[in-house]
């Protein structure tokens, strides 16, 4: 029988799994396999009959040249960019563009990006060749054409970035990913400050107003220091918009670090860039990854702009690329193994250079389009409307109910349904509660196949350096009964160590909390959103074994507190998630460090006891 799960359990599922639940849809390479279409006339008409029934289309085309490939980079680009040349595929791709451009005919195209992959690494004359193929698409008055580049080339070959303005791109994106000269080095990227600013100087020489600057967050060997300083670094160079990546590590060479990064990290790095660009004049709406200075402009390309917001269609054309388009998904060959080949040979048969396609059933179709219109933290009625001809409010009712119940989204008007604060640290939670029921069963499939607590816990700790804290160091912990005193609230963390654990709320003592019952207080308020005072609460008692926490000597005082009347727990800082549980199910729940000894020395001291029937007169 097929496994139906919970609201509760599939947002709990994405917070724990969430390298994995993010924008990127589906879950895997194969994910779709039923649904895949494998004979070359079938494909091409699976493909026809989709593009022709489009309003507008957006084009994709995919370069898949760098210098060097960086460790973080999960698209498809060549491990030795002289193994194929240049010459040859180009003009392979233009022999592909042609066969998308017969079939779209004069379908409006509303967005255009030239990406890879670096498609700057190309020469002059392969640009204009591909810029010219894609003029004779029927491309919407208006539409900004928009193309990439890396800080060396921008800083090194300005007659380039001219020659690419003249050809009609207005919008550049460029990546500094970070400033930090170690961190670079450990990715196996080239840049210094003195690069980067002769690449912003070149670029505005060439003529270009609609600079995109790429930062990446999230890193295993990353500091908080090190993110705001590159933040700090690039708003200075005034872009007119700065995006930000959480590296994904899906497909990467880093991919064994992720478990060592923990979900509280990435939303503390995003936190930290949201405060400083927001102070320098950068907006974006809270959950959004790409912010921009110039009132009313969104700071993402067409192409990206009207695939998030209107879920319009994309061919992708290219190694590699991706297509989503009606109800049919498809990757270019070269997914898989980077190499040219199989694609050139499809070309040569005069079949679509495709290698895997899924027609997609509507549940599939809606699962991909909502997981990307998440990029941008909300859903709008009227495109969903549009895309689908039925009413988001119909379809996800019980959905939207969860969501606004647990204060995760709301509507900011009758036609924008979009992440709360809460809800923005909490989005990766909120994604699979819109997955198709396979992929909901595919998630945790995966989940249970893939996290290791103890092997994210002995990452985290590698780099964990015990010198930067006092020893011993101090921390509280709140015992929080309800009223009467059936439930307890605990936390899941969202730090290592026991990570996706349940545990106490608490924290470290800090110089500024006075006393330590103020800093139970300030942890409770920070972590569940719940307010009480020093006096309410009842100290339990002092646990100082050096070995209570991986970390190193860490001091607990932990307190014990009846709420008077019930309140309902928003989590926040380092607190994944807030929950009450019933004090009767303690024994069958995992909670980190010592904090089932302390839950039992509260209630036998204050309470009956909650495990062995046992009570304090006992």
């Amino acid at each position: 029988m097929e496994k139906h799960y919970t609201f509760d359990e599939l947002f709990d599922m994405g917070i724990k799994f969430h390298h994995y639940a993010n924008t990127a849809y589906p879950l895997r390479v194969n994910s779709l396999a039923q649904y895949e279409l494998h004979d070359a006339d079938v494909i091409r008409r699976c493909v026809e009959t989709n593009i022709k029934a489009q309003p507008e289309l957006n084009l994709y085309v995919h370069v898949p040249y760098c210098k060097a490939r960086c460790k973080f980079c999960e698209y498809v680009v060549m491990n030795d960019p002289n193994e194929v040349p240049q010459d040859k595929y180009v003009d392979y791709l233009l022999r592909e563009i042609e066969m998308y451009r017969a079939m779209v005919g004069n379908t409006p195209i509303v967005g255009y990006d030239l990406g890879g992959g670096t498609p700057m690494y190309l020469t002059l004359n392969n640009i204009q060749r591909i810029t010219d193929s894609i003029k004779r698409f029927n491309i919407k008055p208006g539409t900004t054409f928009s193309i990439e580049t890396t800080p060396v080339i921008a800083a090194k070959e300005v007659e380039k970035l001219a020659a690419a303005r003249e050809m009609g791109y207005e919008r550049i994106s460029m990546g500094f990913q970070t400033v930090s000269a170690s961190l670079l080095e450990s990715l196996g990227r080239e840049g210094s400050k003195s690069i980067y600013e002769k690449a912003v100087q070149n670029i505005r020489l060439a003529g270009y107003k609609r600079l995109n600057i790429d930062l990446m967050y999230g890193f295993l060997n990353q500091s908080d220091e090190d993110f705001a300083n590159t933040v700090k670094y690039t708003i200075a160079v005034n872009p007119e918009y700065i995006t930000l990546y959480r590296n994904r590590y899906k497909g990467t060479k880093l991919e064994k670090e992720s478990q060592g990064v923990s979900l509280f990290k990435a939303n503390r790095q995003y936190e930290i860039a949201y405060t400083l660009l927001h102070a320098a004049g950068y907006d974006a709406n809270i959950g959004k990854n790409t912010f921009s200075r110039v009132p009313g402009d969104h700071g993402t390309s067409d192409y990206l702009t009207t695939r998030v917001i209107n879920a319009t269609s994309y061919v992708g054309m290219g190694l590699g690329a991706q297509s989503f388009v009606g109800n049919y998904l498809a990757y270019n060959l070269g997914c898989d193994n980077h190499k040219m080949d199989k694609y050139f040979a499809a070309i040569d048969r005069n079949e679509l250079p495709i290698n895997d396609i899924a027609d997609m059933p509507v549940e599939e179709v809606r699962a991909k389009a909502l997981s990307v219109m998440f990029y941008f933290g909300f859903i709008s009625m009227k495109s969903y409307k549009k895309r689908f001809n039925e009413d988001f409010r119909e379809v996800f009712k019980d959905e939207i109910k969860y969501l606004e119940d647990n204060m995760l989204m709301e509507y900011i008007d009758e036609d924008t349904f979009m992440l709360t604060e809460y809800g923005s640290h909490h989005i990766y939670g909120i994604i699979p509660l819109f997955y198709s029921q396979r992929s909901k069963v595919e998630m945790f499939d995966m989940a249970n196949r893939i996290l290791n607590p103890e092997k994210g816990e002995s990452i985290y700790l590698e780099k964990y350096d015990r010198k930067q804290y006092d020893a011993p160091s101090i921390a509280a912990d709140i015992i929080v009964l309800s009223h009467d005193r059936k439930n307890i609230l605990l936390i899941t963390r969202g730090n290592h160590p026991f990570a996706n654990c349940l545990a106490l709320p608490g924290g470290f003592y800090t110089p500024t909390d006075d006393m330590i019952e103020n800093c139970a207080v300030r942890e409770l308020g920070e972590e569940t959103g719940i307010s009480i005072s020093a006096d309410d609460l009842k100290l339990v008692k002092v646990s100082s074994g050096k070995d209570r926490d991986p970390r190193g000597w860490i001091v607990s005082v932990a307190y014990l507190v009846v709420l008077q009347q019930d309140a309902k727990p928003m989590a926040d800082s380092d607190a994944i998630m807030c929950k009450w549980y019933p004090v009767a199910d303690l024994d069958k729940l995992r909670l980190a460090f010592d904090h089932r000894e302390i839950i039992e020395k509260g209630m036998v001291i204050y309470l009956p006891h909650p495990m062995q029937g046992r009570t304090a007169d006992n």
